[in-house]
């Protein structure tokens, strides 16, 4: 039964940490590209909407919840699991924690926390849309880069469990 429960948790997280990569896969293919392209205050508006709305979303639920299976999950593999689960295990944690979590409380959040503090419709708004859209974007890489290896190695972890 532990086991089963195990194993049901690694896919569980091999597919929620995909779901959080595809959204931000998603804002570093096009969504923030065709914010890009709209009039500076109407970009503006629409990401400090979106900024606003995330914090009541599924994805929300997605993002905060992954730290702790993170965690557990890797303590679950040192304790319990052998060695090769373990390794994927602990490298999920860390890609997880280091290139989403400590990348979005570091960087996007405080963008967003600025952004959302702007009149959309002066100049200096503008201003910092400008280096916002790059900046945000550039870390926004990196999160779904780190989240698509964090669900590649809890994959891996599904895949050892099995063989």
């Amino acid at each position: 039964m532990i086991i089963q429960l195990f194993e049901i948790a690694l896919v569980s997280a091999t597919l929620a940490t995909g779901l959080v990569a595809g959204v931000f896969l998603t804002f570093s293919d096009f969504v923030m590209r065709a914010l890009g392209r709209a009039k500076p205050a109407a970009g503006m508006e629409a990401m400090q909407m979106i900024n606003r709305e995330v914090y009541r979303s599924i994805f929300m639920a997605l993002l905060m919840g992954l730290s702790l299976v993170s965690l557990l999950l890797a303590g679950a593999g040192l304790l319990l699991a052998e060695a090769g689960v373990a390794m994927w295990l602990v490298a999920a944690a860390v890609l997880y924690l280091a290139g989403v979590m400590a990348v979005t409380a570091s960087q996007n959040v405080p963008m967003n926390q600025r952004l959302d503090a702007m009149k959309a419709d002066n100049m200096g708004g503008h201003s910092y849309w400008t280096i916002y859209q790059r900046d945000w974007t550039r870390w926004n890489h990196l999160r779904w880069v780190t989240s698509l290896a964090a669900s590649a190695s809890y994959l891996g972890a599904v895949v050892t469990v099995a063989a």
